[in-house]
């Protein structure tokens, strides 16, 4: 019988837990881990509408006339969805014209839209819980569309696992929300498990409003697809718990449950015969092996079976539709190695051990002072380690009391009360009572000790042991870390991380009500100070400009240096104006140089302002905004003091996002060019074309240029960019020349190509690569490129149009300086910018404007091109007033070289050429 106890132990284990159903938390948790390292993407073709706060926000009231749900049911149509699923309350009548504007949006819907149908508690007049009432669409909505249920149930650890195929409402089979979009056809099935492998970020999610106000890209987004509308705003409730520690909204889950079903991923829970059979298979195993082998072997035996059966549920819920329930395998597992734990044991021995350790841990602690003392407290035993560290020899201290060896300061109880008064469990417990004192030494002197106290019962009644340690070094270096941990080496003051911890305690402590400023102070060019004037300088700087900035603060306030040239000054119950003032002492106080070593430096500050509690609900998040905003300071031309707005935030995140995929755009070649014809005015010939780059992004479509240039101009791959371009559209215009069609070529240059210094060679390069001749390519500066430095522009421009290519004033009267640029640089031509071409049959500022600018061109000789003509009778009147000519929609949008080429000259060779050159 003996050997078959362990196998029994284990079998009754099992019982107790799986008839109480207590193994069942193990398996979801299981589950849900394989979900978190088995993840997978949404198919895409089921899309979220979503309610979210911006809709709410956006729209302004609530709840939300049936109108909008109607004008959104006809955009979706007009966007080519399919199916339309609201998961939204239709079950009670509004505003009556709102109802049955969304009941004819319904009917012309022709059954594509799907309404909620769900089940909720009601109370008793008493209050009490009562029967459950079916909500379902009202009749006129009901007669135009389909109904599904949308309940789901809550498992008792608070989270939603299952979902049902359909259920029975009066005796009707109706299938659920999920069922419906997915197309499931057998509404027998039982209830599934929603595979959360599939990631929720990876649902195509577009807002409610956009839809319905039409936005492309969210119109893009549904087009061809399935949609879910609902709410996911916090304020609107419906959420749920799912595995992995998740809270999603309950569309969001109605979304993945269907995707579930479209993926073939409708998991279930493996058959209890796999189960049993599993088990008898563990069983049978160690019953073989129990006696024939070492605990050793058992317990890898063991290891090895539960990884390899944890190892085949991960696959096989990775590659198929089905979870199989381990939890019991495992237990099992858990259960035998427990048993050959106690098989193995030797209790007695450990007994001995224990008792022996104990000795051990109060006579023979190595480099450490020992005593003993009895129940009275009386010192019996002193070791050499004791003598060192007190001076007191064993004769001198045996027979004492322990209080002689500690120094007590006024109103403090004696060791002797303290161990008296202390619960034995406390040193009783393993490792003791760790106490930190003031000992005495014999010479009267005092200085940091640990003691380690411990107490048990000996054939002598009570007895104590202490090991003694002196610790004053170690409490010299925790205070030295500590500093060092607490401030700059370099000034002296508190750094970021003691600065945050003080932000912290002054956020918990002023609350929604008292106002807490914190600048971030940046030394203007400090990094080239530091690495032209050597590192010793820097460092001496950084002392100069925290001893100005320290006389320069309120009392109270707190400065701290956070790394390279940056500082911060935290001030309490400081506001908006009192910090701008603040700022502006500390900008200020370096109206005259600072002093290092016998150097006058002239030093300048920005300083970035955060005003909480607007700024930041965090200490993390506060010094981050104050720092985005000294960002803003030292890149701003016009300010050196900035406070923060949420959207500095949004841009450097935006523009991060939007420079990381131009650089993979230019690498996977998704920049294209195209043209828009420059025609004469008086003729109507085509004369030339401005080549405009376009972004063909592979999700958002084709990028117009005044999304993506200015983040491409401030960003490194400007020159290679602009050199693309430029060659590009010098190969374009040689192809069309070579087939007999020479019309002029114009190429915006970017402010990165002058500042290069390489454009002339640049452009000479491309001009003998391509063929194409001078004359007919025409470059377009604008003002931020004659901003430049003024000599290096000018022998730039002197220069290109010694190769003779013609340069042309971009977007000109826009400027502030454009007047003297026409002055100082001997430019070929004038393009007036859209804006006055634009009104200028309406406004005479404006016709004025363009007047003056055609009679200034004639006068210097230079050409004028008007840009932005959308009708017939602005191309006469500029023509009249003696425009010679025209840029705009009327004549041509901007187009691929190929479909210009067919429109604007149908000469097939030329088309074939432009194709070629591409």
């Amino acid at each position: 019988m003996k050997q078959y106890r362990p196998h029994l132990l284990v079998a009754f284990v099992l019982v107790i837990v799986a008839s109480g159903g207590l193994h069942f938390g193990i398996r979801n948790q299981l589950t849900d881990l394989r979900f978190g390292s088995t993840p997978r993407a949404a198919s895409g073709e089921i899309v979220l509408v979503a309610i979210d706060p911006r809709s709410i926000a956006s729209i302004g009231v609530w709840p939300w006339p049936r109108t909008l749900h109607a004008q959104l049911i006809d955009r979706l149509r007009g966007a080519g969805v399919g199916d339309i699923v609201f998961d939204v309350d239709v079950s009670t009548p509004s505003n009556p014209a709102g109802d049955a504007a969304f009941a004819e949006a319904l009917k012309s819907a022709g059954g594509s839209v799907v309404l909620p149908s769900f089940r909720q508690p009601t109370t008793t007049p008493n209050g009490q819980p009562g029967s459950l009432h079916v909500n379902r669409p009202l009749p006129a909505f009901l007669a135009q569309s389909w109904s599904a249920v949308v309940n789901v149930a809550v498992e008792p650890d608070g989270r939603v696992r299952r979902y049902p195929v359909s259920d029975r409402v009066d005796g009707q089979l109706v299938p659920s929300m999920a069922a419906i979009v997915a197309g499931q056809a057998d509404l027998a099935k039982p209830p599934f498990l929603i595979d959360f492998g599939i990631r929720a970020a990876s649902v195509p999610v577009v807002s409610y409003v956009d839809v319905l106000h039409g936005e492309a890209e969210a119109l893009r987004a549904v087009n061809g697809k399935k949609v879910i509308i609902g709410g996911t705003a916090l304020e609107l409730g419906d959420r749920f718990s799912v595995p992995n520690g998740a809270v999603i909204s309950g569309p969001l889950l109605q979304v993945l449950a269907a995707e579930s079903l479209v993926q073939g991923r409708a998991l279930s829970f493996s058959s209890s015969i796999v189960t049993l059979a599993g088990l008898l298979v563990i069983a049978a195993i160690m019953m073989l092996v129990w006696r024939r082998t070492s605990a050793g072997y058992r317990v890898s035996m063991l290891v090895g079976m539960a990884g390899a059966i944890e190892a085949g549920a991960w696959l096989l819920q990775s590659q198929f539709p089905i979870v199989l329930d381990t939890s019991l395998f495992l237990l099992a597992t858990g259960v035998y190695l427990a048993a050959i734990a106690l098989d193995e044991i030797d209790f007695r021995g450990v007994l001995a051990r224990v008792a022996e350790k104990r000795f051990q841990r109060v006579t023979m602690v190595l480099g450490d002072g020992v005593m003993c003392a009895d129940s009275r407290l009386t010192i019996t035993m002193w070791n050499p380690g004791a003598e060192a560290i007190f001076g007191y020899t064993a004769h001198e201290v045996i027979g004492q009391p322990v209080d002689m060896l500690i120094s007590v300061a006024e109103g403090q109880a004696a060791l002797s009360s303290r161990i008296m008064a202390s619960p034995q469990s406390t040193m009783r417990a393993a490792g003791g009572w760790v106490l930190e004192l003031d000992g005495r030494r014999r010479n009267g002197e005092t200085f940091a000790l640990e003691v380690c106290l411990s107490r048990w019962d000996g054939p002598d009644g009570l007895n104590y042991g202490a090991s003694l340690r002196d610790i004053t070094a170690r409490k010299r270096e925790a205070e030295k870390i500590r500093y060092l941990a607490e401030h700059d080496v370099v000034t002296g003051l508190p750094n970021r991380n003691t600065l945050q911890i003080r932000l912290r305690s002054t956020i918990e402590t002023a609350g929604a009500s008292r106002p807490v400023s914190l600048l971030a102070i940046g030394i203007d060019e400090f990094e080239q100070a530091n690495v032209m004037l050597g590192h010793g300088f820097g460092d001496n700087l950084l002392r100069a400009v925290a001893e100005r900035l320290s006389g320069a603060l309120d009392r109270g306030a707190m400065i701290a240096r956070l790394e390279a040239g940056r500082f911060a000054v935290l001030a309490d119950r400081m506001d908006r104006a009192q910090a701008a003032a603040l700022a502006a002492r500390c900008v200020a106080a370096f109206a005259q140089p600072v002093r290092v070593g016998d150097r006058a430096q002239q030093v300048a500050v920005n300083i970035g302002v955060a005003v909480l509690p607007g700024d930041g609900e965090t200490a993390e998040a506060a010094l981050g905004n104050a720092e985005l905003a000294l960002v803003q300071a030292t890149l701003s031309n016009a300010a050196n003091i900035v406070f923060y707005e949420a959207r500095f935030r949004k841009e450097i995140t935006d523009r991060l996002r939007t420079e990381a995929e131009l650089v993979r755009a230019l690498r996977l070649h998704e920049f294209e060019l195209f043209y828009q014809p420059q025609v004469s005015l008086a003729d109507r010939r085509v004369i030339g074309a401005e080549a405009l780059i376009r972004w063909r992004h592979p999700e958002r479509g084709l990028v117009p240029p005044i999304q993506f240039m200015p983040v491409v101009n401030a960003s490194a791959i400007s020159n290679q960019v602009a050199g693309w371009v430029l060659s590009t559209a010098c190969r374009q215009g040689a192809a069309w020349a070579k087939a007999g069609h020479g019309i002029r070529i114009g190429v915006n240059l970017s402010p990165s190509q002058f500042s290069s210094g390489d454009l002339l060679v640049e452009v000479a390069a491309v001009l003998e690569a391509s063929g194409l001749p001078p004359s007919l390519l025409e470059l377009e500066v604008t003002e931020d490129i004659l901003l430049e430095d003024k000599a290096a522009v000018l022998s730039i421009v002197r220069g290109l149009q010694a190769l003779g290519v013609r340069l042309v004033f971009d977007d000109f009267g826009t400027g502030y300086g454009s007047l003297s640029y026409l002055k100082t640089f001997p430019l070929d031509g004038l393009k007036i910018d859209r804006s006055f071409v634009r009104e200028l049959m309406l406004d005479a500022s404006d016709a004025a404007i363009v007047g003056s600018t055609i009679e200034l061109g004639k006068r210097l000789g230079l050409s004028v091109i008007a840009e932005g003509i959308e009708d017939n009778a602005t191309a006469e009147l500029l023509n009249e007033m003696g425009c010679k000519e025209g840029q705009g929609y009327y004549f041509g949008k901007p187009m691929p070289a190929a479909e210009f080429a067919s429109t604007f000259v149908a000469d097939e060779y030329l088309v074939m050429s432009a194709r070629m050159s591409a």
